[in-house]
């Protein structure tokens, strides 16, 4: 039942208007209460009325004038209805025990403002039934029915307009009073289907049939609205005008009944407001835990592969490597840059929301802060950065084993085929049969191979340089190369001995020799370098070449020319050589001299001569297409390095003209948010518009890393410097326009005026001497003073900016943003829900009481939200705890963060 004591506390009218009103209800007609009908009504009515109120002191009333007789209950219901205290009563049987108990009644009710009208103590005291239901009728007007309102109008007239108001939209239903209207029971029934439409089926009751439509709404409310059957149908519908008074106390139950419903509504609602709120903010807060858990796994996994420099053997892995980290920076990297930049917008918005519902600042867990992520993100960039400069050295240095390596096996191919059989000869015995003259010419044959010996002695000392390059540059197949070095230079060590044995010998037997044939020796002379030489012509034409640039290429081209216009003068001491062999053979021919074979001081013929002449005029076109071919390929290279460069000199300074430009637009004021907004999305837009440009400029990159081209002189922009400044941007100008929908929210949630707004950007602005969209701690304390706050350099004054600053400052990083500085203003001029304002909440839904259950959460809240408290409260502990008791205090003010949840 209705508890009226707080509406008795407050009364809305004068005490004149409540007397004036209460003598117009107490000139009433007393004979009509001798009518039979109505006094059986009102005797039904107010012994009902009098019982819901009883009952809950545990007592009743079955006989209305006999049981109050002695005052006690009389008293015992005045103190039920007003929760005041009454004096203490007297126990006595006497009559005037009896006299004083109802006189100290009719007392607090004349306390009320009430005037009564010829009711005395002793007519109650006798059992006078008119005096005592007059006297029931005049608490139930004060208690029941005068602080009724609605719409200006109050009691019976408030009362009235409350039952028009609630049935109007209903067919057969026009009340205009409290005794006819009423009569067909469709009113009673339309007032509970207007606040409980679950309980009643409306379109299914007939005007002709009014005591099934009085009993269903009576038992109705007595089920399920707790309150108790005051009336009878018959008796409404028997009688020609039903009862005034005993309609209006049964309708003032329902009033009271539905108000408190209304009541319990209004404080759910904010109840779910404020859940909803919080189960928002928990769900953003998971959500950043786990983004920001994902990212950080995936730097974590990156940055190990990023720092691996373990090399490979072949260049065909290292550039499979290349792949696999432009994979990285084209399809890995750019989705974590985005989740990076959503995961920063998504914390900024957050906190603006927790900060607009008055809530903590939200403190993500140990090693996820934004500040821990961006360490990650310079970690993984740093990695990435050098993992890239070690690939393209890697690749540098393969490339040259690679060269090295083929120049070593040439070289040594060479050599070996030119000691093929040297042993042999060396090791041979012919001098001993041999003539004087074959002796000389074999001595001779001898210096002209230890000659050729030393022309080789340079070549055997690159071979071993080379390989000691290669063992220095940790070339993987040091071990091959290392023995066929080893078995060169010990094999050359023994020709060196041998030739120094057989020179022995031979001197041994050049006393004996003393005709030797100066042609075939100055043939064997002349012949040999000239032999040395175009096998060094060979060697050098077929000799590989590596070069980088334009300028090396022509440098080679220019030692080939030099090359080339000294072939007339070889021609000339080739024919000289052959020459030479003509004369031989002519002397032989004048004096009859039969030949024994070839020259005895060489092996080189003039037919071997004319070979390697021949290939050498064969190799000189050869090298020609060769180094034509190289300077057409560092052409293209040059190509691509100006193609590049003339990309990357327009989107350097484009890039860096965009960030001035949103510089600008974060400090100006030009429009509404919406327009700045705007303004910014069509900017972003154009900066995205923009992208197939920088994918050119990636194109381009990669053909210049597929040329293998490592410097690029027309331009100081890298691609890795390019690619940081394009990321910059796309995050600078998402992050401006999160600052922009962030302001849009706080204005809206706080009614902040674009003026307003203008206002607090101007006075940020003009402090903001070096425009870095921030101010430092003496720029806001010089703001704080120039809007009125006392900030002074004292102690009070020092206090209080330090209370401000850990407002707008939590993490005390010693600036203050923009949306920082309007949270703080418009918190300063702004209302929000506060704890206190919540727990008064659920104090309406407890009914009064310090505690509250689950049940009655579960009745008054939507599901879901009824299930989230009833899980986070703590059980309730107090004085007055009953079992399920769940303490609603404690929850409120942990939403509010002033203590753990």
């Amino acid at each position: 039942m209705v508890d009226y004591h707080a509406a008795n506390n407050q009364s809305l009218y004068s005490a004149g208007e409540q007397q004036t009103y209460m003598e117009q209800e107490n000139d009433w007609d007393r004979d009509l209460l001798l009518d039979p009908a109505w006094e059986k009504q009102q005797r039904k009515t107010f012994t009902a009325w009098c019982n819901s109120h009883l009952r809950k002191s545990g007592t009743q009333i079955e006989n209305i004038e006999e049981d109050f007789r002695d005052g006690l209950k009389l008293m015992l219901l005045l103190e039920v209805i007003s929760g005041e205290r009454l004096p203490k009563p007297e126990r006595g049987k006497m009559r005037v025990h009896k006299i004083n108990n109802v006189n100290k009644a009719l007392d607090f009710i004349a306390s009320k403002g009430v005037k009564l009208v010829s009711i005395g103590a002793e007519e109650i005291v006798d059992g006078n039934a008119k005096m005592t239901l007059g006297m029931i009728w005049t608490i139930i007007l004060r208690f029941a029915i005068q602080d009724i309102s609605v719409e200006e109008t109050s009691a019976k007239e408030g009362l009235l307009l409350w039952c028009q108001r609630k049935t109007a939209p209903y067919k057969n239903v026009n009340v205009q009073n409290f005794h006819i209207s009423w009569k067909d029971g469709l009113a009673f029934n339309a007032l509970i289907h207007r606040h409980r439409p679950e309980l009643i089926d409306y379109d299914k009751l007939r005007k002709d049939d009014p005591v099934t439509n009085l009993n269903n709404a009576f038992e109705v409310a007595e089920r399920y609205l707790d309150i108790p059957k005051m009336l009878d149908a018959e008796d409404i519908v028997n009688t020609a005008r039903p009862d005034e008074k005993a309609i209006m106390t049964y309708v003032s139950s329902f009033y009271h009944a539905f108000s408190g419903a209304q009541k319990a509504e209004t404080a759910a609602n904010r109840i779910c407001k404020v859940l909803a709120v919080n189960q928002e903010n928990e769900h953003l807060m998971e959500d950043y835990e786990k983004l920001a858990s994902d990212l950080l796994e995936w730097i974590r996994r990156t940055i190990p592969w990023l720092e691996n420099r373990a090399p490979e053997k072949t260049m065909t892995e290292m550039q499979q490597k290349l792949e696999d980290f432009r994979d990285y920076r084209r399809v890995h990297k750019p989705p974590k840059v985005q989740e990076k930049c959503q995961l920063e917008i998504n914390f900024n918005t957050l906190q603006t929301k927790l900060r607009l519902s008055n809530r903590p600042a939200f403190m993500p867990s140990e090693g996820r802060m934004v500040s821990d992520i961006n360490g990650a993100w310079h970690k993984l960039e740093g990695a990435e950065k050098g993992y890239e400069e070690w690939l393209l050295n890697e690749i540098r240095r393969l490339e040259r084993l690679d060269h090295l390596a083929e120049k070593f096996r040439q070289k040594a191919a060479i050599h070996e085929s030119w000691t093929d059989g040297k042993e042999a000869m060396l090791t041979q015995k012919d001098y001993e049969t041999a003539s004087l003259s074959e002796i000389k010419a074999l001595l001779k044959k001898h210096e002209a191979f230890e000659s050729d010996l030393a022309a080789h002695q340079d070549r055997v000392e690159q071979i071993a340089a080379i390989a000691q390059e290669l063992n220095e540059l940790d070339y993987y197949d040091s071990p091959s190369v290392n023995a066929r070095c080893q078995k060169i230079c010990e094999q050359w060590d023994a020709l060196g001995s041998l030739t120094q044995n057989r020179r022995d010998s031979l001197e041994r037997t050049e006393k004996q020799l003393e005709s030797i044939d100066e042609l075939y020796l100055e043939y064997a002379k002349r012949a040999a370098p000239f032999n040395n030489w175009m096998e060094g012509a060979m060697e050098d034409l077929q000799d590989m070449f590596i070069v980088h640039n334009i300028e090396e290429i022509q440098g080679l081209l220019t030692a080939h020319d030099q090359f080339k216009s000294t072939l007339p003068e070889a021609n000339k001491e080739r024919e000289a050589i052959q020459a030479i062999q003509a004369e031989v053979q002519k002397i032989a021919q004048y004096n009859g001299i039969k030949l024994a074979g070839n020259n005895p001081y060489t092996t080189i013929t003039p037919q071997s001569i004319d070979k390697k002449w021949e290939k050498v005029q064969q190799l000189v076109p050869q090298r020609d297409q060769a180094l034509q071919e190289e300077l057409a390929r560092q052409q293209s290279n040059d190509h691509l390095r100006r193609q590049f460069a003339n990309q990357a000199n327009m989107i350097g300074p484009w890039i860096q003209n965009k960030m001035e430009e949103i510089g600008r637009i974060s400090i100006e004021m030009n429009g509404t948010l919406e327009d700045q907004l705007t303004h910014l999305r069509q900017y972003e837009q154009s900066i995205i518009e923009y992208k197939p440009n920088i994918d050119q400029l990636e194109g381009d990159h990669q053909l210049i890393q597929e040329a293998l081209i490592f410097d690029n002189k027309y331009t100081a922009y890298t691609m890795e410097h390019l690619r940081v400044g394009w990321e910059q941007l796309l995050t600078t100008i998402a992050r401006t326009i999160n600052e922009i929908e962030n302001q849009i929210l706080t204005r809206d949630a706080k009614g902040i005026s674009q003026e307003q707004l203008h206002e607090y950007r101007t006075s940020f602005n003009h402090f903001d001497k070096d425009h870095s969209g921030v101010l430092q701690a003496e720029e806001f304390k010089a703001c704080l003073i120039s809007l009125g706050y006392d900030v002074e350099n004292n102690k009070q004054g020092d206090a209080e900016f330090a209370r401000i600053m850990g407002i707008v400052d939590p993490n005390n990083s010693g600036a203050v943003t923009f949306q920082a500085f309007i949270d703080f203003m418009s918190r300063e001029t702004t209302d929000t829900d506060t704890a206190d304002q919540v727990i008064a909440s659920f104090k309406i839904l407890a009914g009064d009481k310090n505690y509250i259950t689950a049940e009655e959460l579960r009745r008054e809240l939507p599901p879901d939200q009824a299930e989230y408290c009833i899980a986070r409260m703590a059980p309730y502990t107090g004085p007055d705890a009953k079992p399920g008791a769940l303490d609603y205090m404690s929850f409120s003010t942990a939403l509010y963060g002033e203590s753990d949840l």
